[in-house]
């Protein structure tokens, strides 16, 4: 830990930010190691049908912000952030274990919806949490350091994943071994998290449930509703991994795909957090959106391998631009409500996700294109709402 705080001095950071960007790189090494052939199995290995993916990746989605509201005005009310993040890496980890024990399609679908439970229960909490031990004018950086450290795990996971496979081969007994290590660095995870010394607020917020929704600026009110136009069109990146699978990408190299593009997730974040302190999020937030409109137009359009490749690269700088610079936008609009309000921010574009991601499997069934250009038109309505009239924090 003290070369943490070495590093966090050197970064001009908070050591906290480092040492939950760690707990964030073992999680995720885990999940990723499961989610970057989840898709495939549970069509494939399991036999679900396409659409029964996109219904689960909906449920999924939906999970992942079910309780964020909540979670994140708990934390606030009570001033404890802790006890939130360590029960939501808690309850993902745990969920891990079913897959241990079965991976039959119910199996499969339960504990794509559980552990994503988890992650709603811990998300606000920990980004506020991030913020409060941010420096004002480095908000960005520590939120695009501690992304991209959870994203590296994302490219880790899947590389382990790659070469199980092509060590073992693609069987029902390897993904079975696979479930198991992958269950590994999730425990630990929770253990290392156990060691961080909780940091409550100095004065935590006495806001009633409904109050403090209703007391909500009328910017970030706003900016609600654009997100929740552009979630409509921000369907599971499962279908993307089926694009590269329509083009002939084998399961080991669509693994290799998805490590590329977290890889490129991961070197994009602190730059567009940087960028983000300089220009401001909602310049960053813009051109995110412009981003994946142009992504989602390239899957329409390609034809070959090397074409796709380049469009997952494209989409991994737009998910840094997204995950990144949303939560720091959204702790200038809400300084005071920060927990409450990413979970508000969270609970509406997961509630969208799911009807998104449902219609997008009966697209795909119709013609798959389809799925990709209604992205198009959502992300260009959400894009023009937003620049009509740039939210800004005061």
């Amino acid at each position: 830990m003290k070369l943490l705080d070495r590093v966090g001095r050197v970064l001009g950071i908070h050591t906290d930010v480092l040492k939950l960007g760690l707990v964030s790189l073992l999680t995720d090494i885990s999940s990723q190691m499961i989610f970057s052939v989840f898709a495939v199995v549970f069509t494939t290995i399991a036999g679900a049908s396409v659409v029964l993916l996109g219904i689960v990746e909906g449920a999924a989605d939906f999970s992942a912000s079910s309780l964020d509201y909540l979670a994140g005005w708990l934390s606030d009310r009570s001033g404890r952030r802790k006890v939130f993040v360590i029960a939501g890496y808690g309850l993902s980890t745990v969920a891990k274990a079913i897959l241990v024990i079965t991976t039959a399609v119910s199996g499969l679908a339960f504990f794509r919806v559980v552990e994503r439970i988890g992650k709603s229960v811990r998300g606000p909490p920990r980004d506020a949490w991030l913020a409060m031990v941010s420096d004002g004018k480095a908000q960005g950086f520590s939120f695009g350091i501690h992304k991209a450290l959870d994203r590296s795990g994302a490219v880790i996971g899947p590389l382990l994943t790659w070469v199980m496979i092509a060590a073992l081969g693609e069987s029902l007994a390897t993904y079975r071994l696979l479930f198991m290590v992958a269950f590994v660095p999730a425990v630990i995870s929770v253990i290392l998290l156990a060691g961080i010394k909780d940091q409550p607020d100095a004065e935590p917020r006495r806001d009633g449930f409904l109050n403090s929704i209703n007391m909500f600026g009328a910017e970030f009110r706003r900016y609600l509703l654009v997100a929740g136009i552009f979630s409509l069109g921000y369907f599971s990146f499962g279908f993307m991994l089926l694009r590269a699978h329509d083009v002939g990408f084998s399961v080991k190299e669509i693994v290799l795909l998805y490590a590329l593009f977290n890889m490129s997730s991961v070197l994009a974040a602190p730059i567009l957090g940087r960028l983000g302190d300089r220009f401001g999020s909602s310049l960053i937030i813009r051109c995110g959106y412009a981003l994946y409109m142009l992504v989602c137009l390239g899957f329409v359009l390609a034809k070959g391998q090397w074409q796709v490749t380049c469009l997952f690269v494209f989409y991994g700088v737009f998910v840094a631009c997204d995950e990144v610079q949303s939560r720091a936008f959204i702790a200038s609009l809400e300084p005071q409500r920060r927990g409450s309000a990413i979970g508000a921010y969270n609970v509406v574009t997961g509630c969208i996700s799911f009807p998104a991601s449902a219609a997008a499997g009966a697209l795909w069934l119709l013609y798959p294109s389809a799925t990709f250009l209604a992205a198009v038109v959502l992300s260009f309505i959400a894009l023009v709402l937003f620049s009509v009239k740039p939210i800004v924090a005061k």
